[in-house]
Formats: structure tokens, C-alpha cells, sequence
């Protein structure tokens, strides 16, 4: 972090934004650490060479991503570190925040049964019509929202899967309960968009945000593929991670 950041006026991107880049960078790079407190902000006003209002706009902005939170009469401090999200043969929600000392938690925030149409059948390979069970899902680190999830499962596989995840909050638990043992990667797609309005909605983000998309699909330890996620991350949140194995 340097003393004093030349920021480029003639970009075509408002300064204010500049600003909330340029710190949200250097939260993601260590240079603040989590749990710090940020700059007064005067301070990063005389940085950036602009006024108080400027700078308070950037920090609202991170503020509202989650990135920072402010402490009445304290100041404002760096909620916490992305989480490094490891994406590979064994990927679990829960063993990965746990082991970054974080609490996990998973919420049911929809279900429904529907019919495979093209897209999914081919996924899970299935034929056409195939009745399946679509699992809309929150998965939460320290009470933070960091994906929204679509899944879906053959419904004669796993029929009471909704009823035990609602209980669980683990997919894993509830597989097992369907009598899966335990599940593998097949593969996973990653791209990026723009959050859409009810996805903001759940992980707290303003319109225009962009988000982690990962498509992948799971194979029980026979080989049969048993679930197809699309799931959606704040990106700001999450650091994917592709292992050599992957």
C-alpha cells in the first residue's frame, strides 16, 4: 500500500469506484489484514487526492458487499478474507469453510419437483421427462452469504432429500440418509456474470455485481451421476482454487 495513489480522471470510471477497486484489491492481497481497521477517512481522502465525500462513497460500497463493516463510534474495519474455495475431486462446503476456521451453514430457500427437460437430462444422464428434485440453497461462512445454489437430484434416488437437507443443512448428511456414502467431481465449468436481482437479493449484493458461476456434476463411487449444480458465488467473497488434480 503506498502513501499517495494517482488515480486516472480520464478512464471513463467514476473515482469513487476507483477507490473501492483499489482498496477491495489490496484487502484481497493481505495488505489490510482482517479484522484491521481501515484508514480515517481524511487520511484516505489525502491519498487519493480527492474529498471526504469520495472516499465515503467507496466505503459505503464495500461496506454493502460485506467486505468492511463499520462500528459505531470505533471506525471502519475489514469484515473478513475471501475464502479460498478449492474446487477438485472432493469439494465439501462445509469441510472447506471449517477448515478455515469459519462456521458453515447451509439454508433451504426453495424446492420443487419438475421433469428433465434437454439440458438436464443430458447432465445427469437421464431420459427426457425424468421427474427430478430442483434444491435452491444458501451456503453462509460466519454468517456471511456466499453462494447460491441450484441443484438437482433423480427424484426415485433420493426422495426425501429436501426434507433432510432442510434438516441438515448438508447435502452430504443428506445423501447419506438416501443411502450415498459419499460422492466425487466429475467436473466443474466456471464462468462469470452479472448477479441477477433475486440472487442479489440473497447474497446481498447491488445489481450490476458481477458473480462466480460453477456448473459441476457429481458421481456417486460407482460412477453414477447423481447431482448437477449451478451454483453462483460473490465473487469479491470467494477465491476458487483449481487444484493440480482437478
Amino acid at each position: 500500500m503506498t502513501n499517495n495513489t494517482i488515480l486516472d480522471r480520464s478512464a471513463g470510471i467514476a473515482v469513487w469506484r476507483q477507490i473501492m477497486e483499489t482498496l477491495k484489491a489490496e484487502i484481497v492481497s493481505g495488505a489490510f489484514e482482517e479484522g484491521s481497521r481501515l484508514p480515517p477517512e481524511s487520511d484516505l481522502a489525502a491519498r487519493f487526492g480527492v474529498n471526504r465525500h469520495t472516499v465515503r462513497r467507496a466505503i459505503a460500497a464495500l461496506t454493502s458487499e460485506g467486505i468492511l463493516r463499520a462500528d459505531q463510534g470505533r471506525g471502519t474495519f475489514v469484515a473478513s478474507a475471501p475464502l479460498s474455495y478449492p474446487i477438485g475431486p472432493r469439494t465439501r462446503f462445509s469441510e472447506i469453510v471449517s477448515g478455515q476456521d469459519r462456521a458453515p451453514s447451509g439454508r433451504l430457500i426453495g424446492s420443487a419437483l419438475e421433469e428433465a427437460d434437454a439440458l438436464l437430462a443430458n447432465q445427469l444422464e437421464v431420459p427426457l421427462g425424468t421427474m427430478l428434485i430442483r434444491l435452491e440453497t444458501l451456503r453462509v461462512a460466519d454468517g456471511v452469504p456466499m453462494i447460491v445454489g441450484t441443484s438437482w437430484f433423480e427424484q426415485s434416488l433420493v426422495p426425501n432429500f429436501v426434507a433432510d437437507y432442510a434438516e441438515s443443512g448438508s447435502i452430504t448428511k443428506a445423501l447419506k440418509k438416501a443411502g450415498i456414502e459419499d460422492y466425487r467431481r466429475k467436473e466443474s465449468r466456471i464462468t462469470a456474470e452479472l448477479v441477477e436481482a433475486k440472487d442479489a437479493q440473497q447474497l446481498g449484493l447491488s445489481l450490476g455485481q458481477p458473480v462466480l458461476v460453477v456448473e459441476s456434476v457429481n458421481l456417486d463411487m460407482t460412477g453414477k451421476t447423481i447431482q448437477y449444480t449451478r451454483a453462483r458465488a460473490a465473487a469479491d467473497r470467494l477465491q476458487l482454487v483449481v487444484n493440480g488434480d482437478a
